[in-house]
């Protein structure tokens, strides 16, 4: 075969039969390459089906589920969710012959909600009274009451789920084989824990020294308090919730928190001068990722797991309106950080 065939042959997409067996093996980005050689490189789950990480755990979940005979045929998935959860188990629920029914409240973008229906969830809000504030804790016990009072339903119950951990592994495999171990620090967003500390604890079998630092919102609590009140979905531990089973903090080696407003503008700041559209969350994470950079050892790699893309956000965090409702929009943060990126990348 001539070669240059070979190798058009080679880059043709495969073909698959289900949405599912597009999950992983997502790219990474370099952001930034600092004048002694450290490099910030973005871990784009962006690309996987639901424009999200967190199919990575919801089909871990149903299979698990599936393993332990708790989930027959017919049966009904019951999951709290702020939306990138249920947009995974939607399609894997759609795969697979389930039903699928969501707990939410209106703390979720708009958008997120729009998908699951349809993807033909049944969305039951926990409250619905209009209210943007995030009820994890109510959202759950109602979960928990659904699936009770079902004989063939299953609350996979995310943040307790050791599966969601496991679902995280192939990307910690991926790392491994994309940078041939040469990674010194991950950093990532923690919510329910099994993203960053599910990656993290399989990247240490073979980079044991790999730095693991965890993000979460101001007003979370998993890194202490104070807490009050934020808008960064899909992340934290809201005042009132429980610190998720699978936050492994002796895995983590140092717990941060970001702002809304700073993380908002970092990801405002990547689509207007890199064309990258990514979530209000993964702006935190990128932007505690480009504080660190002039800090950095030479020769360092950081990757940054950015858990979704930016299209479910266009109602909220690249919404003028919706950020100066809410006290959100700052130029001058938006400035500071263009600064900070332009420096990075120009180095």
């Amino acid at each position: 075969m001539h070669k240059a065939f070979l190798h058009k042959a080679l880059l043709r997409p495969p073909i698959v039969s289900r949405v599912s067996d597009l999950i992983g093996c997502t790219p990474l980005f370099e952001l930034c390459r600092t004048e002694n050689g450290s490099r910030l490189l973005l871990k784009l789950e962006q690309f996987n089906p639901t424009g999200s990480a967190k199919i990575r755990m919801a089909r871990q979940m149903v299979l698990a589920a599936e393993e332990r005979g708790e989930l027959r045929p017919g049966g009904r998935i019951i999951e709290s969710t702020s939306g990138n959860t249920g947009l995974g188990l939607a399609v894997i629920a759609a795969e697979r012959g389930y039903t699928f029914t969501a707990v939410v409240d209106h703390h979720a973008c708009p958008d997120k909600l729009r998908g699951m229906t349809a993807l033909g969830t049944e969305l039951v809000y926990v409250v619905d009274d209009g209210t943007e504030d995030l009820a994890t804790a109510a959202r759950e016990e109602l979960a928990e009451k659904l699936a009770d009072e079902d004989d063939n339903a299953v609350f996979t119950e995310q943040h307790n789920n050791p599966a969601n951990a496991v679902g995280y592994y192939p990307v910690g495999r991926e790392l491994v084989a994309a940078l041939t171990g040469r990674i010194d620090v991950l950093i990532g967003a923690v919510g329910t824990g099994g993203g960053l500390c599910g990656t993290g604890r399989e990247l240490r079998r073979t980079v044991p020294d790999v730095a693991i630092v965890g993000v979460e919102p101001k007003g979370s609590i998993a890194f202490g308090g104070p807490a009050h009140d934020y808008y960064q979905s899909g992340t934290g531990t809201p005042e009132g919730a429980s610190i998720g089973a699978l936050v492994d903090f002796d895995l983590i080696d140092e717990g941060v928190k970001v702002g809304d407003i700073e993380a908002f503008a970092t990801a405002r700041v990547l689509a207007r001068t890199t064309g990258l559209l990514i979530g209000g969350s993964a702006g935190g994470v990128v932007y505690e990722a480009l504080t660190r950079m002039a800090d950095l050892p030479p020769h360092t790699t950081m990757v940054a797991l950015l858990n979704d893309g930016g299209e479910k956000y266009m109602d909220t965090v690249f919404d003028d309106d919706w950020m100066r409702a809410r006290d959100l929009m700052d130029p001058k943060a938006e400035r500071e950080i263009d600064e900070l990126l332009t420096k990075l990348r120009g180095s």
